[in-house]
């Protein structure tokens, strides 16, 4: 694992398309694949479920970082456990038992994340905080990807590398959502260590030198 990572977003792949996209991130120096699975409750879409992932499992050759945006995540934890799942990261506002969920995801050998909406304050994961892999913060309202970068986000990875250091606590900070190559940079100095890019590198004219544009800003960083 380098010091940065890189997450290509196959919410913005070409599903007509899939095996080709996920062949570019197996040959690109991304390092995880990144996985959003909506349900259309706990957010506004839907994205796809188990039958995809299957598929993206079968060829994917490296981590699949899973990202669940539903209600009651516990229901599926051993599933995505099955299907490949590397990281499973779960929404802080979606369990009302977080700590026996990551609990849970850790006992199905998974590493285990907490997302966080924009509006959440990192505060919340003060009591938690030396037990979780990962910390997921959006950049954008979940639910569609494409959407504008929140610029509150950059206090909020301050504010998050403060707390995991207070502790000692050893969790990755991801952003995910609407990271290009004009707030990458920014972001890493701040302390993030995985960026998640969809549409910016699926909707470029070529996705493998967009993916080495933004780890080169990350690294330099």
């Amino acid at each position: 694992m380098g010091s940065k990572i890189i997450a290509p977003s196959i919410l913005a792949a070409d599903f007509a398309n899939l095996q080709r996209d996920i062949e570019m991130v197996n040959n690109s120096k991304a390092e995880w694949f990144h996985i959003d699975v909506m349900d259309g409750v706990f957010v506004p879409n839907i994205s796809f479920g188990m039958p995809v992932i299957k598929a993206i499992s079968k060829h994917a050759k490296k981590p699949l970082d899973i990202h669940l945006m539903i209600v009651d995540p516990d229901r599926y934890i051993q599933t995505f456990a099955d299907l490949g799942g590397a990281v499973l990261t779960v929404h802080y506002e979606a369990c009302t038992h977080l700590h026996r969920t990551i609990q849970a995801i850790k006992a199905a050998g998974m590493k285990a994340g907490v997302a966080l909406n924009p509006h959440t304050p990192v505060s919340v994961l003060e009591s938690i905080i030396s037990d979780v892999d990962l910390v997921c913060l959006m950049s954008v309202n979940p639910g569609f990807g494409g959407q504008q970068f929140i610029q509150n986000t950059f206090a909020k990875v301050n504010q998050l590398k403060s707390l995991i250091q207070t502790h000692g606590a050893t969790a990755l900070i991801e952003i995910d959502g609407g990271v290009t190559d004009e707030n990458a940079e920014m972001l890493c100095a701040a302390g993030a260590d995985v960026l998640v890019a969809g549409s910016y590198v699926f909707g470029s004219d070529n996705p493998t030198a967009t993916i080495d544009k933004i780890l080169g800003l990350a690294v330099g960083a």
